[in-house]
Order: structure tokens, then sequence, then C-alpha cells
């Protein structure tokens, strides 16, 4: 690390939330204490790796476009269910749709059935927004037209009618 980054490092006022990516603890082994952090996660930089050969050969920009026309078509195919999304459109991003769960619906329940009946998986709300929405990922290889039909289709078996 640089002398800046280092000085940055040390005037830190609040600690660090994960472990993995501690440079305050990190700099323990680089430095003179020598203090064993971890072993990297070598499963991890194989994924990123294998992710970043992705992108490159589809081409960044193409990526993009690709996950913004995707994201779009499940906006408008989970509203054609009508559902309603929880975040405005110009605040939504391309990668993670938050979706109200409907009045009188157990979300959890829903989440389970898509997972045991149709090997899908949705994440539910986090803090204040747990039992309110669900989180629907559509990323890298799964931001496709199928997928986000294969999920419509099953939300229409699960839903309530």
């Amino acid at each position: 690390m640089s002398p800046r980054a280092i000085e940055k490092l040390q005037q830190r006022g609040t600690k660090v939330a994960n472990w993995y990516l501690d440079m305050t603890l990190l700099s323990k082994y680089w430095g003179k204490e020598r203090t064993y952090h971890h072993t990297a996660p070598i499963n991890l930089y194989y994924a990123l790796r294998e992710a970043l050969r992705l992108i490159a050969e589809e081409g960044i920009e193409n990526s993009w476009t690709r996950h913004q026309k995707n994201v779009e078509y499940l906006w408008e195919s989970l509203e054609n269910l009508g559902l309603t999304m929880h975040v405005k459109r110009e605040f939504r991003l391309p990668t993670l749709t938050t979706v109200c769960i409907p009045e009188g619906v157990d979300g959890k329940a829903i989440a389970r059935q898509l997972l045991n009946e149709h090997n899908i998986e949705i994440g539910g709300g986090l803090g204040e927004l747990a039992g309110k929405v669900w989180r629907v990922g559509l990323m890298g290889f799964n931001s496709r037209p199928e997928s986000v039909d294969r999920l419509v289709e099953a939300l229409k078996q699960v839903l309530p009618h």
C-alpha cells in the first residue's frame, strides 16, 4: 500500500465491518509483525477471473445493455402480474429488483415454494423491509429473457389468484 493509504488506514475512526478485506489486519501480515491473517478464498478468485473473462468476451457495454434490457423486461412482466416494484424506476438497479409482497401474501412461503417446486431462489427483504419485499437478482449468466420467463411462469403458479 502507498504511504498515503497507510496513513488513512491508521487514522480510521471506525472498525472495518468485514474480515477478509480488513486492511488493518492484512497490513500486520505484510508489516514487521508478520501476523497470519487468513487463507485467501481461492475459489472466489477463480470465479472472479471467469466472470471477468466472460465480461471481456461479451464487452462491458454489451453486458450493461443486456442487463438493462432484461431487467426492463422483468419489471414489465412483474407489473403485468399485478406486482409493484418498491423502488421508483429512476433509482432501480439493473441487477437487483425489489418487489413489494402483495397484501395478505406470505412472502416466505412463496419464496420457499419457488425454491422447492421450481428451483428458483429469491431473497426476502432485509431490516425494515423484512416480510415486505422480495429481492430478485438478474445478473451475469442469469440476465436472460429465459430466466425472466421462468420466474414469471413459476410466480403465476404459486401466487394466490
